[in-house]
């Protein structure tokens, strides 16, 4: 068991600590990718495809697609129009 390493530490080891650039990168692409599957999830739980998402929102079919791919930096305001508009549900956002 001496030999197991905690995720932080894996990160540090790959792309350094919280601040350098490196890291910064990992972390936003990280994010991106995490809001990108869950606004999938939500997505499909609403069973609407994401065509039905961009009309309802008054974006592009293949934006959805590029941010359900984790491949788009997307802003609070969007996201909140995608999930409180488009889906019907609410976002909360805590900062802890």
């Amino acid at each position: 068991m001496k030999n197991i390493t905690d995720f932080e530490d894996l990160l540090i080891d790959n792309f350094g600590v919280k601040g350098t650039p490196s890291r910064d990168k990992y972390d936003a692409d990280s994010l991106s990718f995490r809001l990108g599957v869950m606004l999938k999830e939500a997505r499909k739980e609403a069973q609407i495809t994401q065509e039905e998402l961009a009309e309802r929102t008054g974006t592009k079919k293949s934006y959805i697609s590029r941010i359900e791919r984790g491949q788009s930096d997307i802003q609070i305001s969007t996201y909140y129009k995608l999930i409180e508009i488009g889906l019907g549900k609410h976002l909360n956002i805590s900062i802890g």
